[in-house]
């Protein structure tokens, strides 16, 4: 089989759709948690810390004092930026247990899909064309 045909299987079967459509989907989930942190969590968790602002915790690695990791960095000062670290964690954390309650979600509704299949009796299957033909022959003889 040849690599333009294998490739083309792939395509057609999907599967490069879907992993589209999953990247796509990703990438806007990663803005709006993003946004749920930044915006709607750390401000509420920085004030009760005391009016820390994660993003502003870091060290210098050289001499000066910076008020701000842009003012290091404009001096040419290199940090160790350790509250962008933290935030990344939250972040991430927060990512993950969005993730983990959608597919909660996802197999609770499977799983309810499955039950409420397995409930419904099976459809009688309906018979081939040769066993018709074999009933309407006994049928046949019997008159």
């Amino acid at each position: 089989m040849s690599l333009l045909t294998e490739f083309r299987e792939f395509a057609i079967k999907g599967n490069a759709f879907d992993l589209a459509v999953g990247v796509i989907i990703g990438a806007a989930f990663g803005k709006i948690v993003d946004s749920l942190v930044k915006d709607v969590i750390m401000p509420p968790l920085g004030l009760l810390l005391g009016g820390i602002n994660f993003s502003n915790l870091f060290l210098p690695l050289g001499e000066g004092d910076f008020p701000t990791v842009a003012a290091a960095r404009e001096a040419g000062v290199a940090t160790l930026n350790y509250g962008a670290f933290i935030q990344t964690m939250v972040d991430f954390t927060i990512i993950a247990f969005a993730i983990f309650m959608v597919i909660k979600l996802m197999n609770r509704l499977r799983r309810h899909h499955e039950e409420a299949k397995a409930a419904e009796p099976a459809p009688e299957p309906t018979p081939s064309e040769e066993v018709l033909l074999l009933r309407e022959i006994r049928d046949s003889l019997k008159k």
